[in-house]
């Protein structure tokens, strides 16, 4: 081989070296792709605070991250397709927001890494095998929005001593509202209250269910989990005033809304401790390997103007328990 060709060939081998070491320090430096699927409304406090918590661990937006945030607006249908798509697309991980998103999510994809937050106890539902080894492609945060379903209850009473009936929508094929639903039932049992439940299975089916519903059919609207349904929390909260019902939620964001209370955990702190997550499988890290991660302080929040539009005094008791009171 003659030398001219030889040193061309080896500066053609060399010129290829390069070039795919270009092209992988290229790819090292675009941002890491998370797919982020909720039901919207309130959950959208839950990707503040994860873009919170990521900051904090120093992450820059838009340089080594980027969220592909899908409102779903309810339907578990658009979770399952959505879930499928981004997987297709091949995003780092998802991360999901609310127990029934989780599962939709699960069941639709096969091998992308999932972060998820569920309100319902994950092993409960078969999100994962157990809290300490998930032993799947799942982790995340939980917090007990289910268990204190009967402590919300309590308060309502509290707040309004004189209810007999509550009335509560949800849809029945949501694993996490029927566990909500049978706490509900039976703390209502022991306080002697009314738990009328009305079923939905959609946005539409509830907007109607809210439009047909009448003044004198219950005394209090008492939420319980269920993703689907606070996505039409604004929706209800007028229902409400405009029937003069006090109204209990599980998250401060429908008080600040015009809610009349709620008690819960702080969504915003909810992403915040999922960015450690994130930050840990966008790393390397499996899932299985991540303990479930625990949220235990919970809020009780109160709005007096919304106590005003329908006349209701808030007892001195209450008040000085809130963490957070609207004037």
């Amino acid at each position: 081989m003659r030398r001219r060709e030889f040193l061309g060939m080896i500066c053609g081998v060399a010129g290829v070296a390069l070039l795919r070491s270009a092209l992988v320090n290229a790819q090292e430096l675009r941002p890491r792709r998370i797919g982020v699927i909720l039901h919207g409304g309130p959950w959208y406090a839950v990707i503040d605070g994860l873009r919170r918590g990521l900051k904090q661990l120093g992450l820059v937006e838009g340089k080594e991250f980027v969220l592909e945030i899908r409102d779903t607006g309810g339907s578990l249908k658009a979770v399952a397709d959505t879930a499928r798509n981004l997987e297709r697309e091949k995003v780092g991980l998802i991360f999901t927001v609310a127990t029934s998103v989780s599962l939709a999510a699960k069941q639709a994809t096969q091998s992308v890494p999932i972060i998820f937050f569920a309100g319902t106890d994950p092993v409960a539902v078969k999100l994962v095998e157990s809290m300490s080894r998930p032993g799947n492609r799942l982790t995340g945060v939980y917090a007990r929005a289910t268990d204190v379903t009967g402590k919300r209850l309590e308060l309502l009473r509290e707040i309004v001593p004189n209810i007999r009936r509550v009335v509560t929508f949800y849809d029945p094929g949501n694993p996490a509202a029927n566990e909500a639903a049978k706490e509900g039932r039976e703390a209502a049992q022991a306080l002697r209250l009314e738990f009328i439940e009305r079923h939905v299975t959609s946005v539409e089916q509830l907007q109607n269910a809210l439009r047909a519903f009448r003044a004198g059919e219950a005394d209090a609207y008492f939420a319980i989990s269920d993703a689907m349904i606070d996505t039409q929390t604004g929706a209800i909260i007028d229902v409400a005033v405009s029937k003069k019902l006090p109204t209990m939620f599980y998250q401060p964001s429908a008080v600040e809304e015009g809610g009349l209370a709620a008690y819960s955990w702080d969504l915003v702190e909810i992403g915040r401790v999922s960015a450690r997550h994130v930050q840990r499988v966008l790393g390397g890290i499996g899932p299985s390997d991540l303990p479930i991660e625990g949220i235990d302080r919970l809020l009780l929040t109160i709005n007096l103007k919304a106590a005003r539009q329908i006349g209701l005094s808030i007892p001195e008791s209450i008040l000085t328990r809130a963490d957070k009171v609207f004037e």
